[in-house]
């Protein structure tokens, strides 16, 4: 059995930036890293470029630019011990194709692996293959709906782009990818997709039908990232479907309702591709810092959570301020 430890966006430019040249590097963990620490393999969503690259991109309509040092950045990667990233986003080419490139090589550089972009079409859709233990090896795909102009090509860096669809072609690529992962030896499929509109506490039908598809064509874990605010969980045909991780360590502005400020670590064990548990460990988010929720603020985490994957027919059990979900 291996347990994957996921959270949602980690941007660690702008403000995180700045914030981080007084800061160690495992500060913006927080006594989360704990729980992070008991994970055999730990994964994250890296929503900006690593890169010194100073032109941002501006071949269509853009506001938002995020960019973090190099060497501090990658210092703080490594505090967790992370051990993958999807840099399948909206943010990956900030920098344009010049800061995708340095993001790539300073994540190989500190031997982190990454998928989701990549030199060209075949490099960004190729999965990363993560080693547990008794030899047990999880294919983490990375694929993004976000900014159609980052999407790589044959011969282009770019992202893995992949509309929200369930045309027949979509899907087709999507069962190519999980087969393709599968001859590769993986044990289990995880399915890591930045995905649909901002600030979005529900996900539409569509969404919901798409990451039913994607399980219906062999994923094992859904990992879904990009509302900003976590989402209910669902468990279909023994899978779970992580709609939203939400956010995880950044500089934005939180918004009083939806509350992007808080979120989880999400504890997925798993076991030759079949789902055993789910543990939730709620967080709160300051500004470039991450910590473990306690008191109101954990007890209104938890129940959001129970209310939104409550919608799904889901039932968590509460241990010591934790929500756990059995599988099989």
């Amino acid at each position: 059995m291996i347990a994957l430890g996921l959270v949602g966006d980690v941007m660690l430019g702008r403000g995180v930036d700045e914030a981080l040249r007084g800061m160690r590097p495992d500060e913006p963990w927080g006594d989360a890293l704990s729980v992070l620490d008991a994970a055999d393999r730990r994964v994250i969503n890296l929503e900006c470029a690593i890169t010194t690259h100073e032109n941002p991109w501006s071949r269509t309509p853009k506001t938002f630019h995020f960019r973090a040092d190099p060497s501090r950045a990658v210092r703080v990667l490594r505090a967790a011990r992370i051990d993958a990233c999807s840099v399948a986003n909206n943010h990956t080419l900030d920098f344009e194709e010049e800061g995708l490139l340095d993001t790539l090589e300073y994540l190989d550089g500190a031997v982190i692996q990454r998928a989701g972009a990549g030199r060209d079409l075949e490099e960004a859709a190729r999965p990363a293959i993560l080693d547990g233990p008794d030899g047990e090896k999880v294919a983490l795909l990375a694929f993004t709906d976000n900014e159609p102009a980052f999407a790589a090509g044959v011969d282009r860096p770019g992202t893995n782009y992949l509309p929200t669809s369930l045309e027949p072609e979509v899907l087709d690529q999507v069962e190519a990818a999980i087969a393709g992962a599968r001859e590769a030896g993986a044990d289990t499929i995880l399915f890591s997709n930045h995905w649909g509109p901002n600030m979005v506490e529900r996900p539409r039908h569509i969404f919901r039908r798409f990451a039913r598809s994607v399980v219906d064509r062999g994923a094992d874990v859904y990992y879904g990232h990009s509302a900003h605010v976590f989402q209910g969980v669902e468990v279909y045909s023994g899978k779970p479907i992580l709609y939203d991780t939400g956010d995880f360590i950044d500089d934005y502005a939180v918004d009083e309702r939806l509350r992007n400020d808080r979120s989880f670590v999400f504890l997925v064990s798993v076991e030759g591709g079949t789902f055993r548990r789910l543990e939730l460990f709620p967080v709160d988010l300051s500004f470039a810092r991450t910590r473990l929720a306690a008191g109101r603020e954990r007890e209104e985490i938890l129940r959001r959570m129970e209310r939104l994957s409550a919608e799904f027919g889901t039932q968590f059990l509460r241990r010591d301020g934790v929500l756990v979900l059995e599988g099989g």
